[in-house]
């Protein structure tokens, strides 16, 4: 199939877009990849001390094995990460059956964004990808490695992982993930008895019933937000092994993938003939295929923020009218909860990924001439893993849909498009995501009430404040301001409101998450309000238009633009569970624009 024709444009645009970018970046690791195995170039005294705790020290001293370093993000607080804990054992076993040695090069804080919501520590949120990156590339830095292998599921953790794996692009990377827990709760009943505990409907007692019923076991959380959209994005980007991102944990499938996987990373070293450099599988049409996979998915808009700061690190310049322009010609396949009722479990067995990625390769909506670290070509991501024994074998995949209530093919699409539209205006540049959002709410125009913290934002909703249509403005959330947090907590109070008869939206220079759905939100708005941007400048009932449709966002008052704009006043957000060691990080963060990047 021919390619699409706005896939084509935008990949040029990207291309050359980052011609300088990606030319200096694919020089680089040129030349980091012409000096050969790294462990050939270190001093004996190195090489002892690399080696010392190794039962095969010898092997390493005296032959050409790979060895393949492990970057885990382990932790046994989060739910996706807790079965990493026997994988480097698992991973060791494999590679020395794969004539490789292993090491676990070193690990990577992983924090939740669930139990961090409406927190003080999810201001530290964002920062964690930058942290992650590089304390991923102290690990990488000991240049002892052949590949490596990148242990992480949630939030920030892939994105910053990428980072990290694309700044040591001619180290090739294969990313392994650990699958979502089984189903429990469904997700739409569960967010049913947060609202009734919003409103007082229920207590306390009822609420912590239904999260624990949902959130229940070791893996990820089953809704499709930020996590399970890294997933996707590291299949469609082809640092997994195709079919590997949904296969339940601490099964005999899941086994099996993470040994194949070992066996890739071995195979694909700078020793061997397969050499695929982590650098070169990150190009414009990698990030291309991710963002149509985004669109195609319905997923988290946190990789709106994420993807330009991951593609950055490998030259490739990303901007927000990409986003918008693939997504008003990708179709949106799935319905997977906040845009459905299924859970990831429904949509994996519905056909998943594979059917997806050969729905849109038959359509010429994605790049099907990649490098991955399954070999060339995306075509092999179609493909379902079977087990066959102890090992994994991969048959063709599922060629039609097995339920049309959770994916249908791209021609007869749940939506023509991805459902995420750019905003600007005179409030800034901003995205929205409505694949969630009924038609009647794309267009929203009513007084504004401004607010500088999401618990003032509940504070007045408790206070009965809220009797009329009205666009929530939460300001100062912005990387420079304190981090830039999700406001996911506020969905609740927000979904009661519209439920109420009352038409609301929220604009913020802050984040939403991908459990975020029904309720009208632009958000990433830049400038941020803490360096002067517009939104420090909107007052109490200024009539504010937020229209979806044609990708305005603006407010109407007519003496707007010579405002003053409000002083932020950074005493809430400078100190207090660690914050106060990243305000170097705040002092320097990029752009949401740009990813709000403090290393990239």
């Amino acid at each position: 199939m021919t390619l699409h024709a706005t896939i084509d444009r935008v990949t040029d645009r990207i291309r050359e877009r980052s011609v300088k970018s990606r030319t200096a970046y694919l020089a680089k690791i040129a030349r980091a990849a012409q000096e050969g195995p790294a462990r050939a170039h270190l001093s004996c005294g190195n090489q002892a001390h690399a080696y010392a705790a190794m039962a095969d020290k010898n092997d390493m001293a005296t032959t050409r094995k790979p060895n393949i370093g492990i970057v885990s993000a382990y932790n046994d607080m989060l739910s996706a990460h807790q079965p990493f804990e026997h994988y480097p054992a698992m991973i060791r076993s494999a590679g020395h059956a794969a004539g490789a040695t292993v090491q676990v090069a070193g690990g990577v804080p992983a924090m939740c964004d669930g139990v961090t919501q409406g927190r003080p520590g999810m201001e530290l949120s964002l920062f964690s990808r930058d942290v992650i990156a590089l304390s991923a590339g102290v690990a990488l830095s000991h240049d002892c490695f052949d590949s490596a292998m990148y242990l992480g599921v949630c939030d920030k953790i892939v994105p910053g992982l990428i980072i990290a794996a694309a700044t040591f692009g001619h180290i090739p990377a294969v990313f392994v993930p650990a699958g979502p827990m089984p189903s429990g709760l469904p997700n739409d009943e569960k967010s049913k008895v947060r609202q009734q505990f919003a409103t007082g409907e229920v207590g306390r007692e009822e609420l912590m019933k239904a999260e624990m019923a949902s959130y229940h076991s070791a893996g990820t959380c089953t809704f499709y937000g930020t996590a399970n959209t890294n997933q996707m994005l590291m299949e469609f980007m082809g640092l997994h092994l195709p079919g590997s991102s949904f296969v339940n944990p601490n099964t005999p499938l899941r086994e099996a993938l993470t040994v194949a996987a070992v066996e890739r990373a071995a195979a694909i070293t700078n020793l061997g003939n397969e050499y695929m450099p982590a650098g070169q599988v990150l190009d414009e049409r990698a990030f291309v295929n991710g963002i149509v996979g985004l669109m195609a998915t319905g997923g988290s808009t946190n990789l709106v923020l994420h993807l330009p700061a991951m593609a950055r690190a490998a030259g490739v310049l990303l901007d927000i009218e990409d986003f918008h322009d693939l997504s008003e010609n990708v179709p949106l396949m799935a319905r997977v909860y906040p845009n459905g009722l299924a859970d990831v479990n429904h949509f994996h067995a519905a056909g998943g990924l594979g059917y997806m990625i050969g729905q849109l390769l038959e359509g010429g909506l994605l790049h099907p001439d990649v490098k991955t670290i399954n070999g060339t070509g995306l075509d092999g991501y179609t493909a379902e893993p079977k087990l066959d024994g102890a090992r994994v074998r991969w048959e063709a995949g599922a060629k039609d849909s097995l339920n049309d209530r959770i994916l249908r093919p791209a021609s007869d699409p749940f939506a023509k498009t991805g459902g995420l539209k750019q905003l600007q205006g005179n409030l800034g540049r901003g995205v929205i995501k409505i694949s969630a959002v009924a038609p009647e709410r794309h267009v929203i125009e009513a007084k504004a009430r401004v607010f500088s913290d999401q618990e003032l934002v509940k504070t007045a909703f408790r206070a009965g404040e809220f009797t009329e249509d009205t666009i929530v403005i939460v300001r100062f959330q912005g990387p420079r301001a304190n981090g830039m947090p999700e406001l996911h907590s506020l969905t609740p109070t927000l979904a009661v409101l519209q439920d109420r008869g009352l038409k609301v939206a929220l604009v913020t220079d802050g984040r939403m998450s991908g459990a975020s759905g029904k309720v009208p939100a632009a958000i990433h708005v830049s400038p941020e309000a803490a360096m002067g941007g517009p939104l420090a400048r909107v007052q109490d009932g200024d009539l504010v238009r937020l229209d979806a449709a044609s990708g305005r966002l603006e407010c109407l008052a007519p003496d707007f633009d010579s405002r003053e704009p409000v002083a932020f006043d950074d005493s809430d957000s400078r100190e207090g569970l660690g914050r106060e060691m990243f305000a170097a990080f705040r002092a320097v963060a990029g752009p949401a624009t740009e990813g709000a990047g403090v290393v990239v």
